[in-house]
């Protein structure tokens, strides 16, 4: 089997692509990857030579490329996507570019070059907007508050349109917040492991009263998986793990397994449209597809901060420009 993974040197998809060869003998492996802000060539550094993966630069935004990477592949699963909120609200451009246009332009080449193809869209839960009771099933209504999680609303409804208009046989996933190795610095639980470990101290938005679902990434790449093999042609699967915390209770609970004082943390203003909660109801994968995170939260985060602790050379090179400096707009740490 010949899988095309886009966006395969970010976070969620280079440990994807890790899944993949580690779980399968017979999988291999295309990553194609623009190398922007998020990608980093050390998360698959030592597989870059191996015989089951190959990869190739270029942005999903580039039809003639995407066109002849989907020829003679039975897979494509689409990570590929500007993430991070922040950077959004600054730059919202790039994002419609890259989260929109780009699935256009995947489409438009599996739906010329390549029909048969299986499209797995990797969305988020964003998509949704906040709510404050209860959770959001995959049949309702979409109502994005910033401009990430808009631009991926769009794309995921290209995604739908393709598959009503031209058959497309694709699928779409949405699911909470991923944490683990690898993960960019400039992310929440990545920054205040970092931040922790040299005694600096820890921003928290607002209030920190907000609201997240943390799924451990390993346990998201096993429901891609399932999705991938066993999915239904146009459905949406939520991906959650229930493990809600305020952000507040999140940095907390990484303090107490460093053995760091509470004092480290550090109210902020708050960003712009900043949601107050997210939460998926992902029974329909688990009762369909027989899906269940392995990771209980205190389980995935020790493991993420000693991975962290021991991968200094990784995040060190990064962490000076996307974790110990301010975001874009006016903050007071």
């Amino acid at each position: 089997m010949k899988v095309l993974v886009t966006g395969g040197l970010g976070f969620i998809g280079s440990n994807f692509i890790r899944y993949l060869l580690e779980r399968y003998s017979d999988v291999k492996v295309i990553n194609v990857d623009a190398l922007k802000h998020g990608a980093n060539p050390d998360n698959l550094k030592d597989i870059e030579k191996g015989e089951r993966y190959n990869f190739v630069k270029g942005n999903i935004s580039d039809y003639k490329l995407i066109s002849k990477l989907v020829k003679g592949v039975d897979i494509v699963v689409n990570f590929a996507a500007e993430s991070h909120v922040d950077r959004s609200i600054s730059n919202p451009y790039s994002f419609l570019q890259s989260n929109t246009i780009g699935v256009f332009v995947l489409l438009e080449a599996i739906r010329k070059n390549n029909p048969k193809c299986r499209l797995v869209h990797i969305s988020t839960d964003e998509v949704y907007g906040d709510i404050l009771h209860g959770s959001f099933k995959e049949e309702d209504r979409l109502k994005p508050s910033s401009p990430y999680s808009a631009s991926k609303a769009a794309a995921d409804m290209f995604v739908l349109a393709y598959v009503r208009t031209y058959n497309i046989n694709a699928t779409i996933t949405r699911c909470t917040n991923n944490y683990g190795p690898y993960q960019f610095p400039e992310k929440l639980i990545p920054k205040t492991i970092i931040r922790a470990s040299m005694n600096m101290k820890i921003p928290i938005y607002g209030t920190g009263k907000n609201v997240r679902d943390w799924i451990y990434v390993l346990d998201h790449c096993e429901a891609v998986d399932i999705v991938m093999k066993e999915g239904e042609k146009g459905e949406i699967y939520n991906i959650s793990a229930g493990e809600e915390r305020t952000n507040l209770e999140l940095v907390e609970e990484i303090l107490s397994i460093m053995n760091k004082d509470r004092d480290l943390i550090e109210f902020v203003e708050d960003r712009p449209g900043h949601d107050l909660r997210y939460s998926l109801d992902s029974s329909k994968i688990r009762e369909e597809l027989g899906w269940k995170p392995r990771h209980k939260l205190k389980e995935g985060l020790k493991k993420t901060v000693e991975w962290y602790l021991k991968n200094e050379w990784w995040w060190k090179p990064l962490a000076d420009e996307r974790t110990l400096h301010p975001t874009p707009w006016k903050l007071k740490w």
